[in-house]
Order: C-alpha cells, then structure tokens, then sequence
C-alpha cells in the first residue's frame, strides 16, 4: 500500500501545480485509486470525486452508463474502461478521467478473464488503454497491483 500512496502523493503534487483535476471510476481496486490520490492533504485542488462502479447498477446509477451505451461492449476491457474515464471526465468536468475494471480473484469474470486481469484507461488531453494480467488470484495483492498500474498509466499520460 505504501507504494500506491506514495505514487499517488507524487501525481496529486503534479497536478496541483498543473492546475489539472481527476475524476475516477474503478471497480476490482474498490476504491484504493481514489482513496491513495484523497489521501493528501488538499486533495480537492484536484480530485473531483470517484465512483467504485463494481456492478451495472452502480455504473448506471453513479457513471449514468446506458444499455445502449453498453451495446457491443462487455465489462473488463479495454473499450469499456475508456468509456468509464470519458464518461467521469465529462460528468465531473475534469482534465482527466481514469478508469479501472477487472477481476481481482480469487476466480475470474464471468466474461473468461482470469484474476488478475484489469483494464485501465486516462481520458483527457490524451487517451491511453492498458491491460494488465497479474497471472495469480490473491485479491488483495492484485488490488494493489490494480491500483499501481491505473496510477502509472495517469504518470505516463502527465507526462506526455
């Protein structure tokens, strides 16, 4: 964890002083992306909220995500979880939207995806997708790891 929130620590000191703000949406890191960037002191110059969207309720009750919106795309990929960043860009009206949705274990997804596998996704002044596959099912290491890599992947778009 010590590795999450200092990763974090570093990115909302970047975008303080870009004067740039976050919305994030996750789902198998449950939380911990938004937690590690609120955890430093005048996180709301830049965190703008998050949302854990762990279910289709909660992606249309919390992201506004529609069926139609939905059609052609599954949870777990790629082109879901730059539809989850661009939709909290837009809903909380920040510079960037960052996305996470896998499996974290201790099985896989309905969809076959094995745990360990997530897809991630920055939105904002340049769009980037990842997917990362662990290749293990301990839960709380791949939440980890989950939230590690969403942080990295919003490190590589500042840095762009």
């Amino acid at each position: 964890m010590e590795a999450v929130l200092a990763r974090a620590a570093l990115l909302g000191t970047r975008l303080r002083a870009r004067g740039e703000t976050i919305a994030v949406s996750e789902s198998s890191s449950g939380g911990l992306i938004s937690a590690a960037l609120l955890a430093l002191p005048g996180a709301s110059a830049y965190f703008m909220g998050g949302a854990v969207t762990y279910t289709a309720t909660a992606r249309g009750a919390l992201a506004g995500i529609t069926a139609e919106q939905m059609t052609g795309l599954r949870s777990a990929s790629e082109p879901y979880a730059l539809l989850l960043a661009r939709t909290m860009r837009e809903r909380l009206r920040t510079t960037w939207g960052l996305a996470e949705t896998g499996a974290s274990g201790p099985t896989g997804n309905r969809y076959g995806d094995a745990a360990g596998h997530t897809c991630l996704a920055i939105a904002g002044p340049v769009e980037m997708v990842r997917t990362l596959e662990t290749g293990h099912g301990e839960r709380w290491p791949n939440m980890l790891e989950f939230a590690l890599a969403a942080l990295g992947l919003l490190d590589e778009a500042l840095s762009d």
